[in-house]
């Protein structure tokens, strides 16, 4: 028998003790560096962790010593078997036992001293590390269950895991892995004051150890009724302890007999340890999920009814940066008119500050539609209502804290949309967001350059300039937000042509596989055209696809854009020249895309310089691949007609009509019931083809279109004009605008800011 006294630093010991211990065979008490340099020194850094083990669960410490002499001659080996005693009031422990002398093959003069269980040791050590940098990088709870279940102890590996949680006054199994179709658990919860080893674990914070099916049968008669079915043969139940109070426990049941050395129980409860701060980590981070997501969920609202005659997709991704909530948003909107608004919109910042304004953002939004305002003015009051939250919150902190928080004063970027869906036509008002695109139906991708004004919340008295322009049958419109074109280091450039590349590659028909695959292409950097890739930034994404529905028989397709130039507005004409080459993108001539942007850039700036009025320009592209003709109309309010001059080799004027007898196939000048309408073709393929060019007529003269062409044209203009009046005199009146009556852009009514497209 020995007792170890730690407040007093002695061991007492009694004649047989001292002789195993290779001291007098006599019962004496010795101090405690004595008895501590009669076992070798890596057996006593093992007994001393044992002893805290047993210390922590209230068990018995088990463990092998070698015992030495002064000299390091190894003498034999003893097991001890103590209880340790802890004195709460000094927090200190009494070890009292007993030593058993272990018949062992005594070594020879010069031995070579390794641990008793070196190797086991080793294995432990490595397993405990890869163990704990698993259960490390584990980010859900179901992720720390794969990881337990994954973990290969070495020399022992239970086959049935389980997980058991508080919620309330019972104990709730949260996971299980290796049982099959039930778990190692009489219920899936039960009260705290039930007949299972788990529930006496929480109760106690101490481990329970069932060695054998008799032993669990004889300790819990109740619960082993219900388990005894899954033939295992022995169980460790431990506490899972987080800031010193149980929070849960921990099952490991085995298949074969296991007896629960120190070393195996030291594992376990290591093991354990890990798996309570896995937990723990996995149970905010899932906390935080579940409320970011249920927030965002609320934030992004699912589209609304279906719109007669359109279709409708939109997606939303986070930045991906921990937060699953950020500024950027999209909505769709029923008016009380009849008609349909979408908004999309990016609020300054990625953090819960720009998720709270884009909340706030988004409802007054609504509430300024659902009154019934224009396009132009909903953006005015939103941008009033940001400028006065941000100006608010800055006040706040200037009182609370004595000076203004930086970053308190955000923008947002938004682009509103009024559709029609029974005419197709759109009316836009954009606050510094990027302009919209639209796919025609033939696939041909353009970007729509619209009027705009400052970003919300910068002036609270800004205008904000309306656009208009019809949405074909077939066409479809895409608004998003920055992060989809100048995500993953791209620019604008590089951007913009990744997005118009997967639209053009597109040929599914299905609006849903189409915004998938934008946000895809994205976050897919093998799927990203070659270029420059600078200043890599990662951005919220926000998508939403507006589709207006083509009928069931089509004849060829038809490309046609159409364009208002002001008098006050000449930069428009870049954007006409850019319109008209992304028209012609895929044409087969690089050099008659030339002439077409150069001659359209050429009539407009006449109607600009020689009438008072707006130029309308409206282009189309039709025919087959490889034999298409474009034709581009230019339509002023004007009756004087162009004459064709001979300028001198000085003169800075009059080649207009020159260089359209030059470099156009046909063209011509019309004039109209009121105001006159110059246009122009070519053909794809061979530009001298007499005999295409007798056909069509003798340049010049107003003769050289086509009938068929020239009521196309003529009914598209009348639906464009339809569409101008329904939106000027509200639902139900397109039809009292649809006679033969030709657009009259000239007369449009500019004081709301309007511009007709």
């Amino acid at each position: 028998m020995w007792r170890w006294d730690e407040t007093a630093g002695t061991v007492a010991v009694d004649a047989e003790a001292g002789r195993m211990l290779g001291l007098p065979a006599e019962a004496a008490v010795y101090p405690t560096e004595t008895i501590r340099a009669r076992f070798h020194p890596v057996d006593w850094n093992e007994i001393d962790g044992i002893v805290r083990l047993a210390i922590a669960e209230g068990t018995l410490a088990e463990g092998r010593l070698r015992v030495v002499d002064p000299d390091g001659t190894e003498l034999g080996v003893v097991r001890s078997r103590s209880r340790p005693v802890v004195d709460p009031a000094s927090n200190t422990y009494e070890l009292i036992g007993m030593l058993q002398e272990v018949a062992e093959q005594p070594p020879g003069p010069n031995p070579v001293y390794t641990s008793v269980t070196g190797d086991w040791r080793r294995s432990r050590e490595a397993f405990l590390l890869d163990a704990g940098r698993a259960l490390a990088e584990a980010r859900s709870t179901q992720e720390v269950l794969e990881v337990a279940d994954r973990l290969s102890m070495p020399g022992f590996s239970p086959d049935g895991l389980a997980v058991f949680g508080i919620t309330g006054d019972r104990l709730v199994m949260i996971g299980s892995h290796g049982h099959g179709a039930e778990p190692d658990s009489p219920v899936g919860e039960m009260p705290l004051d039930a007949d299972y080893p788990g529930v006496d674990v929480v109760r106690t914070g101490r481990a329970v150890y069932l060695s054998s099916p008799q032993e669990y049968r004889k300790r819990y008669p109740a619960a082993w009724q219900k388990v005894g079915q899954f033939r295992r043969k022995s169980w460790a139940f431990l506490p899972l302890i987080e800031g010193g109070r149980p929070m849960g426990a921990w099952l490991a049941a085995f298949s074969y007999p296991v007896q629960f050395t120190p070393d195996e129980r030291s594992v376990l409860a290591t093991v354990a340890r890990m798996l309570a701060q896995a937990l723990s980590r996995a149970g905010v981070a899932d906390s935080q999920r579940e409320l970011t997501e249920g927030l965002q969920h609320t934030m992004m609202p699912t589209l609304g009814p279906e719109v007669p005659g359109m279709s409708v997709a939109a997606r939303y991704v986070p930045t991906g940066r921990g937060l699953q909530v950020g500024g950027d948003w999209y909505d769709m909107i029923s008016l009380p008119s009849g008609r349909f608004a979408f908004v999309i919109g990016d609020v300054q910042g990625h953090d819960v500050r720009a998720a709270a304004l884009m909340g706030q953002l988004r409802i007054a939004l609504r509430a300024y539609a659902s009154e019934g305002h224009r396009p132009d003015a909903v953006l005015t009051r939103a941008s009033r209502f940001l400028s006065g939250i941000t100006e608010s919150v800055a006040h706040g902190s200037s009182e609370g804290r004595g000076r203004t928080e930086p970053g308190d004063d955000r923008f947002a970027t938004c682009l509103y949309v009024e559709a029609d869906p029974a005419t197709g036509m759109l009316e836009i008002a954009r606050a510094g967001h990027p302009d919209p695109a639209v796919r025609m139906a033939d696939g041909t991708v353009i970007n729509r350059p619209t009027r705009g004004g400052l970003p919300l919340g910068i002036d609270p008295d800004s205008d904000y300039p309306t656009t208009r322009f019809v949405l074909e049958e077939g066409q479809t419109m895409l608004l998003c937000t920055d992060g989809l074109i100048e995500n993953g280091g791209h620019d604008l450039d590089t951007g913009w042509s990744l997005v118009r590349h997967t639209m053009e590659e597109d040929r599914t028909g299905d609006l849903e596989r189409l915004v998938d695959a934008l946000v895809g292409a994205v976050h897919g950097p093998d799927k990203r055209p070659p270029g420059p890739v600078t200043g890599r930034r990662e951005d919220d994404i926000a998508v939403l696809l507006l589709h207006r529905s083509a009928p069931r028989q089509r004849t060829a397709p038809v490309r046609r854009t159409a364009l208002t130039v002001a008098q006050a507005e000449p930069q428009r004409i870049a954007s006409a020249r850019q319109q008209l080459r992304e028209l012609l993108h895929d044409w087969a001539d690089d050099d008659q895309i030339d002439s077409a942007a150069l001659l359209a850039s050429e009539v407009l700036t006449n109607v600009l310089v020689h009438t008072d009025g707006d130029a309308l320009l409206v282009a189309q592209l039709s025919g087959e691949k490889g034999h298409r003709r474009m034709r581009v109309e230019v339509t002023d309010r004007s009756d004087d007609l162009p004459h064709k001059q001979q300028p001198g080799e000085m003169a800075s004027s009059g080649r207009g009509l020159v260089l359209m007898e030059l470099l156009a196939r046909n063209w011509g000048v019309s004039p109209r019931g009121e105001g006159k309408s110059i246009w122009f073709e070519l053909r794809e393929g061979d530009p001298g083809d007499d005999e295409a060019a007798d056909a069509a007529g003798t340049p010049g003269e107003g003769a050289g279109v086509h009938a068929a062409d020239e009521v196309d044209l003529s009914a598209f203009e009348e639906n464009l004009e339809a569409g101008f009046e329904a939106f000027d005199n509200g639902p139900g009146t397109a039809e009292e605008g649809s006679g033969g009556g030709e657009p009259d852009d000239g007369g449009t009514d500019r004081d709301d800011g309007a511009e007709r497209d």
